[in-house]
């Protein structure tokens, strides 16, 4: 019977006295705490750096889930088939939830407080790509993939969709492809590097945990060294598409991100760049291309309409949010 890491157990000195599937992982209660077995799929290089990074905010206080180094202080390894895993520290708490303004306000605050401490001598090959190429690439994929839809012809409600909005959505990625080399980024981006700062790479309401005690961040696995209002702007960006970029709320994340991190002119400008580009509109497009055609879900297509019926709460949100900058 397969058994989803927990043989390895034995190579920590530790026993589960309890465990249960979660999301992609198992976890168990030890005589020494909470844990969590996953079966690990990156370069022990790079996990080796991502815990120098998590020491290094568990030290300054925050709450974070560092490995756990086996009997031999390997922090991978191998079960009785030779599948790989790793055991994490973990905690009694429950995800934020994007319904609560005061779960969205902790988990705003606890992210600026590690960016805060989040900086490490760079390493080059962890750098992020730069924020123009991605834009630029997007741009061409959204061009390309209205060439195969119009070479096909549109059939189902998806691509019919794509082809009456992919002319407006492509205009504002192009637009915002031009405001982002006419900006402040390569000077913000080269600071970034040259300081060392890391961000998280995946801050959503997923990775933050709320305890009784405090915020927990986990999941770190997407870490890269970049402009860390990045971050922001990922978790920003979940929150609002829920809340039909509501400008209130917007203000109000990012003013309790200012007050315990300030954001620079530059820092804010980037970040209304960020909002204005059709991030969601490209990835469901993407989404689309590389899967069966024939199998268009009723979900994405949903999700697209969805998406155009908020654009004038997306464009509002940007022009009123944005209008000046606010601290």
């Amino acid at each position: 019977m397969y058994d989803y890491g927990l043989s390895i157990l034995e190579q920590y000195g530790l026993n589960a006295e309890s465990s249960a599937r979660t999301r992609g992982a198992l976890l168990c209660r030890t005589e020494k705490g909470l844990v969590i077995i996953r079966e690990f799929g990156g370069t022990e290089k790079k996990l080796q750096k991502q815990q120098e990074l998590l020491e290094k905010l568990s030290e300054q206080g925050c709450l974070v889930d560092c490995y756990i180094p086996n009997q031999e202080g390997a922090l991978v390894t191998r079960d009785r088939d030779g599948i790989p895993y790793t055991i994490q520290q973990w905690y009694e708490g429950r995800e934020c939830d994007t319904r609560s303004r005061e779960d969205i306000f902790r988990s705003i605050r606890m992210l600026a407080q590690i960016h805060a401490k989040m900086q490490m001598p760079v390493v080059e090959f962890y750098v992020e790509p730069s924020l123009e190429d991605e834009y630029q690439r997007h741009n061409q994929e959204l061009k390309k993939i209205r060439s195969f839809i119009r070479k096909k012809g549109a059939v189902c409600s998806f691509e019919k969709l794509y082809l009456a909005t992919v002319e407006s959505f492509l205009t504002a990625g192009e637009r915002t492809l031009m405001e982002l080399r006419e900006s402040d980024y390569a000077g913000l981006r080269k600071e970034a590097i040259e300081q060392g700062k890391v961000c998280h790479g995946e801050y959503n309401q997923h990775n933050v945990l709320m305890l009784k005690p405090g915020t927990a961040v986990t999941n770190f696995e997407h870490w890269g060294f970049d402009v860390q209002i990045s971050d922001l702007y990922r978790f920003m960006r979940k929150i609002l598409e829920k809340y039909s970029w509501d400008v209130r709320i917007g203000m109000d994340m990012l003013r309790a991100y200012h007050q315990k991190k300030p954001v620079t002119i530059s820092e804010w400008e980037n970040l209304r760049i960020r909002f204005s580009y059709p991030e969601k509109y490209w990835k469901l497009a993407n989404y689309y291309y590389v899967h069966k055609k024939t199998l268009v879900s009723r979900k994405n297509t949903e999700k697209l309409q969805n998406l155009v019926r908020q654009k004038e709460n997306w464009e509002y949100f940007i022009r009123k949010c944005f209008e000046s900058y606010p601290f």
